[in-house]
């Protein structure tokens, strides 16, 4: 009897899984599926081929796949390597809380080339990936100018809190809040455009609003005492740094893929005012696939003309990590974050951190995410080219989760007391 095993059948998106299959023949080639459908019905799939050893059986955690969608040893590499059946398609969860991706993972006893409707698996199990763990907490903020969703973690605290942002697709992302929650943290899934009543466009960055995000964030009863954090992407993570410069609410920052500068929309702060340096349109590169390749429309900071421009990261109370990608064709977000950590090191701050990941691109996003190295954006004609390569990208979306959250544990101290 041919038997498949998927552990756990229930559990977190970034939670790893084990996968087995066994009764098959001998020394023959097996076609591993996984498929799935989003929110809107969009189907995303992948698959696999393995050979079976000489008992009949597949082990992901050894068995290497000999072709499909990837090749090697790679346990999860059927998660990450589902992609949309509609090209430029991203996988993103927006109800968080109310239902998981229920992910089919059927087993073919021969090589599927290309399965027709009728030909059936001989073995499927469907399993659950949810974003949030039970015992954690939604609530809906819209509180003076501040619009976001507030992620607590089950229990009485207090937590160390995490203002969470992502870039321009604008609106509001909670996916990565609902993993962080359910990893400890009460974070705060910040929009900031094209949400609710805040404005339709990206214009002019108000730092008020988010000094006033996270005051609110840090004076809740249930966050911890020392300041929050924050972690962000893209534009975000520009946001990000100006609030770990100017803000003194922020103990520790994670700017993933993003860059030492203000960029395109001018940021002010009371009488403050940082000018924007202007995105170079014409450097925009449209790829063999037809979509946008930005990351050399944003110009050098060190020229003369843009040393206004450039956050004085120095002046950040606490400690920031910069995550990069070295294939991003999105930002030459390295670069930038080589930038930043010289500009630190000048006037002696010494706790500015980078972390590069050969291969991986612009969207670093929690694990068992799938690469994208393409999707379209509501705010470009064209697709928009993020880069990277499957294995090395995804394998650093493990390693940088990780890493994002020891850095934000070890550097926001967990106390009731000492509030700002």
């Amino acid at each position: 009897m041919v038997g498949l095993t998927v552990c756990p059948q229930v559990s977190l998106v970034d939670e790893p899984l084990k996968i087995q299959a066994w009764g098959l023949p001998p020394q023959e080639a097996i076609t591993i599926r996984v498929w799935m459908k989003d929110e809107k019905g969009e189907i995303f799939h992948s698959r696999a081929f393995y050979q079976t050893d000489m008992e009949g059986k597949v082990d992901l955690e050894k068995s290497p796949a000999t072709g499909g969608d990837f090749h090697g040893v790679c346990p999860m590499g059927l998660f990450w390597a589902l992609k949309p059946a509609i090209p430029f398609l991203r996988l993103i969860k927006r109800d968080v809380m109310g239902s998981p991706f229920s992910v089919h993972v059927d087993l073919y006893s021969s090589l599927m080339l290309n399965p027709l409707p009728g030909d059936s698996p001989a073995a499927t199990k469907v399993i659950e990936r949810w974003y949030a763990s039970p015992g954690v907490q939604r609530i809906l903020i819209r509180e003076g100018r501040v619009r976001g969703a507030l992620f607590l973690p089950p229990g009485e605290g207090p937590f160390p809190g995490v203002i969470d942002m992502f870039g321009g697709v604008g609106g509001l992302l909670e996916f990565r809040s609902g993993l962080l929650a359910s990893r400890g943290f009460a974070s705060l899934a910040l929009a900031y455009f094209a949400y609710d009543d805040l404005p339709s466009f990206l214009g002019q960055v108000d730092l008020k609003y988010f000094e006033e995000a996270a005051q609110l964030l840090w004076s809740h009863p249930k966050v911890s005492g020392d300041g929050v954090g924050v972690v962000a992407i893209c534009k975000g993570a520009e946001v990000a740094l100006a609030m770990a410069s100017y803000l003194p609410q922020v103990a520790a920052t994670v700017c993933i893929n993003g860059t030492n500068a203000v960029n395109g929309n001018s940021l002010i702060y009371g009488d403050l005012l940082l000018n924007g340096i202007p995105y170079n349109v014409e450097r925009i590169l449209i790829t063999d696939f037809g979509s946008l390749s930005l990351s050399n429309s944003l110009d050098d900071p060190r020229k003369p003309e843009h040393q206004d421009s450039i956050l004085p990261l120095e002046k950040a109370r606490g400690p920031i990590l910069f995550l990069v990608g070295d294939k991003d064709q999105n930002y030459n977000s390295l670069f930038f974050a080589q930038e930043a950590k010289a500009r630190a090191e000048r006037y002696g701050k010494k706790d500015v951190y980078l972390q590069c990941y050969p291969g991986a691109g612009h969207l670093l996003e929690p694990p068992g995410s799938p690469f994208c190295p393409v999707s379209q954006s509501p705010f470009f004609p064209l697709p928009l080219t993020w880069g990277g390569e499957l294995l090395p990208h995804c394998s650093a979306q493990e390693t940088s989760w990780k890493e994002l959250q020891e850095f934000l544990r070890r550097n926001i101290k967990c106390s009731r007391r000492n509030k700002l």
